[in-house]
């Protein structure tokens, strides 16, 4: 099946904002008009393969990823890059990385074993917030001492960060801070359904990892 054109835009999007780039400056990497960009991004363009490698270049991808094509696999298939060099980042540097929310996995303890789910998040605070499903395994388990794990990984580059956090989660039941997590976090799950309770993790410590090239 071909790519959607729309997604394909919305992809580039969310690629550019991953890396900070204006329209103009991936235009410029690209040898492109920052207008054909905005183009891409904003219409359901039908984009040809040369300015699709060209777009994915400037981006730090692959033309595959850029089209969806790698959403069926596990990250991290590509081989190793020939010099890699393993950062450990600082409390601050990870709180920035993730200050922004995304996804994430929170892994807690059940009767059968631990466990690891994905969620999407928010941070406020210093805290990690999201939402859940009353009757979900997370709401019945997730309380306590919890671990959140985020990360970024590049494919095309062989490169990217993991955020590891463990502190305790809580369920949020007071009606005022109910009533501000939902003015000030955002969080929309993509599993979609009802997903009315706030969970918090209180982070108490915080460590991450970097892999980049030389």
């Amino acid at each position: 099946m071909a790519p959607d054109p729309g997604d394909v835009g919305r992809r580039v999007a969310h690629r550019r904002a991953e890396l900070g780039l204006s329209r103009a400056e991936v235009a410029e990497r690209a040898g492109m008009a920052p207008a054909y960009v905005e183009y891409v991004e904003e219409q359901p363009a039908q984009v040809t393969m040369e300015s699709l490698m060209r777009l994915a270049g400037a981006l730090e991808t692959t033309p595959r990823d850029l089209m969806g094509g790698a959403m069926d696999l596990p990250p991290g298939r590509q081989g190793a890059a020939r010099r890699p060099v393993l950062h450990k980042l600082d409390p601050d540097e990870c709180r920035r990385l993730i200050a922004g929310g995304g996804v994430g996995r929170v892994v807690f303890t059940t009767e059968s074993g631990p466990i690891a789910l994905p969620v999407n998040f928010s941070v406020l605070e210093g805290d990690v917030v999201f939402r859940t499903a009353a009757d979900s395994t997370i709401a019945e388990h997730a309380r306590g001492t919890v671990a959140f794990e985020v990360d970024r990984l590049d494919d095309a580059m062989s490169q990217g960060w993991s955020v590891l956090i463990t502190g305790s989660a809580e369920r949020v039941d007071d009606p005022r801070d109910l009533a501000r997590l939902r003015e000030r976090t955002r969080v929309e799950p993509w599993a979609g359904g009802r997903r009315e309770v706030y969970i918090r993790i209180r982070p108490a410590a915080i460590t991450g990892r970097r892999i980049s090239v030389r």
